[in-house]
């Protein structure tokens, strides 16, 4: 940990990966439970040398750094004392002429979980909000169950095979399987045809079936004995998420518990009940396309509440629950790769590889390792901000959300024109998603951009020349004189989450820290304090005056005025156009504020009284236009 982000973070809360300790001249004994908790979940740093009071940090010091430094580290390497051997790294800093010691304790790794102290599992510890917990039995159970090289659903169910299947999904199967050009396996019985695909074993010399051949293919009895729980609890309601807050009850439920051939089969039938399915035409083939436009999103979502589900834990069930506002799909079990990897290409370590083999070779979730990413850049074409991801280690759990929520609304869209900045459609959205969420780092723009990792890069270095961006380490924050204006504007509370931690509108987990300062108000400057990008389509500064109304959106009216001057239009033709009369009450209250906003420009900027002045959409007006007709 650098010395700037440790003083940042005294001056913030303590929150999830940062835990302080006074340690002036011993090693306190609960720190070893904050290694065991920073272990067990996501890594984190221990602070030496710093006393908290209530919600306070006092810088103390470490007096005997020497003594404390060395005790510690000693302590770790003994294998009595914790069970994985940790390579924690330690900085000292200098901090107001005291001695602080920063030890950064990494993530251990998947089998060498759970960590514990002095010999005691019972002593095993897992990071939640800001504290240290002991985990629970079942906790420990997961842990153990991950940490195994064998992989639960390769394990055999105790199951004749006779009376374990139903025949009517291995039949779907097989069909399916058959019509993908796979070879053939119809002179073969279904048991031969399970063994054939690595869904049986050899136990006391007879086959047996895998506990992901009963999950796949079970009959009623063989499965809910294996699962005693519902798979998925699918949930439809006719409100927002928020207002599923004040008890209203869904519209349409279905609770499936059948095996995973059937449970897909009927999720997609329930899906399809209130799909979206517009008429389109393809030009090439003249055929009819009613394909949802969000179906790769959707489909890739449910198959993962399926394939990577913890079916060792009879205590929970997955959801997915549909509100008008987003879409959240959540599991029991946590994924085996951090939330960043997630969303990058390749191999990942599963923890159903049978099940996961068996979906993929009939072409669902066909692209190994690419599932994610699909979903994000799915979700994002039809212009939403980029999915949610919670990868919960702490609890074992792992959520989905799909916000309906443009990235690049129109309020956005007229915040850039405000600024002055020409941007592309790649820019744009990484400075959007900026906006929101107060700082990023590049492997989320890269997602957010959908590019590679060098052209990312040259993005992100691009906000930053002109000054809408700033790098901080590995992260890109919103330069202060943007911050300033984007409170000003009144979008800081409409588009930037809350403290670290609160998980409702941040996308990947804890990955994104929120500092956009959301209590200012409309009474400062509403010019940028310093150069900010180029003036773009701005009018001189001595044609508008601070007396112009400040658009946030976009009424009728100002709609109406895009839409008629495509070409550039005299105010008289405006007018007439829109059947308004009053000159000087339509410039100031419709007309201004668009030029202000830089979304209509004068084709005279330097002579506003010409007795040939025209008005004409920018570039930004045109992206409103774009973006209204793609909602539509």
């Amino acid at each position: 940990m650098e010395r700037e982000e440790l003083i940042r973070r005294l001056d913030g809360n303590e929150w999830n990966d940062i835990e302080f300790k006074e340690a002036q001249r011993n090693v306190p004994k609960d720190a070893f439970e904050t290694v065991s908790a920073f272990a067990n979940t996501k890594g984190g740093h221990l602070v030496f040398g710093v006393k908290q009071s209530k919600e306070d940090f006092e810088v103390v010091g470490v007096l005997s750094i020497d003594k404390v430094q060395g005790d510690f580290l000693t302590a770790l390497r003994q294998s009595e004392k914790i069970s994985a051997n940790l390579e924690v790294r330690e900085v000292h800093h200098r901090l107001n002429e005291s001695d602080l010691l920063v030890f950064y304790v990494p993530e251990a790794a998947r089998r060498e979980k759970p960590v514990y102290l002095n010999g005691d599992i019972r002593r095993s510890f897992v990071r939640k909000g800001g504290s240290d917990v002991r985990c629970s039995p079942n906790e420990r159970d997961r842990f153990l169950i991950d940490a195994s090289a064998q992989r639960f659903d390769g394990q055999a169910a105790e199951r004749d095979l006779d009376n374990a299947f139903d025949p009517d999904s291995i039949r779907w199967y097989r069909e399916i399987y058959e019509k993908r050009g796979n070879r053939s396996h119809a002179n073969r019985t279904d048991s031969d045809f399970l063994d054939e695909m690595g869904l049986l074993v050899e136990r006391d010399d007879r086959k047996r079936p895998t506990h992901a051949a009963i999950l796949l293919f079970g009959s009623n009895a063989a499965f809910r004995q294996l699962l005693p729980r519902p798979v998925v609890d699918c949930q439809r309601f006719a409100f927002t998420h928020a207002e599923a807050d004040t008890g209203m009850r869904w519209r349409d439920r279905t609770v499936l518990d059948e095996n995973l051939i059937r449970t897909w089969r009927a999720m997609v039938d329930w899906y399809e009940r209130f799909a979206e399915r517009p008429f389109r035409i393809d030009p090439a083939s003249l055929q009819r396309d009613d394909t949802p436009p969000d179906y790769v999103s959707y489909r890739e979502s449910m198959i993962n509440l399926l394939i990577h589900q913890d079916y060792s834990d009879h205590t929970r069930k997955a959801e997915f629950r549909h509100y008008t506002d987003r879409i959240v799909f959540s599991n029991p079990g946590d994924a085996f790769a951090s939330a960043e990897d997630l969303i990058e290409p390749g191999e990942k370590e599963v923890r159903n590889p049978r099940i996961v083999t068996a979906f993929r070779r009939i072409g669902l979730s066909e692209n190994a390792g690419w599932g994610l990413r699909d979903i994000c850049r799915n979700w994002q074409k039809l212009g939403n901000i980029l999915p949610q991801i919670v990868n919960d280690e702490g609890r074992k759990h792992f959520t989905l959300v799909l916000l309906k929520e443009q990235l690049l609304s129109d309020r956005q869209r007229i915040f850039q024109a405000r600024l002055g900045v020409h941007l592309t459609d790649e820019q744009a959205r990484a400075f959007a998603f900026v906006c929101r969420y107060g700082e990023a780092t590049l492997p989320l723009l890269k997602a957010v951009t959908g590019l590679p990792q060098q052209e990312a890069a040259a993005v992100s270095e691009k906000l930053a020349t002109q000054k809408l961006i700033e790098r901080t380490g590995n992260r890109y924050a919103l330069a202060e004189p943007v911050k300033e204006r984007l409170g000003q504007t009144g979008q800081a509370s409409d588009q930037v989450s809350g403290q670290v931690g609160d998980q409702g509108d941040r996308p990947l987990g804890n990955l994104v820290t929120a500092h956009v300062d959301k209590d200012r108000t409309d009474q400062a400057s509403d010019q940028v304090s310093g150069q900010v990008g180029d003036q773009g389509d701005r009018p001189p500064g001595n044609l508008v005056t601070a007396q112009v109304e400040s658009l946030t959106e976009l009424s009728d009216t100002h709609w109406m005025i895009l839409e008629h001057c495509d070409v550039p239009r005299r105010l008289t033709e405006i007018m007439t156009a829109l059947g308004v009369a009053n000159r000087s009450h339509f410039k100031k209250r419709y007309l201004n504020p668009l030029i202000h906003a830089g979304i209509v420009a004068m084709i005279k900027p330097d002579k506003p009284r010409a007795s040939d002045q025209r008005y004409v959409v920018t570039h930004t007006g045109a992206a409103l236009k774009a973006g209204r007709v793609n909602k539509g």
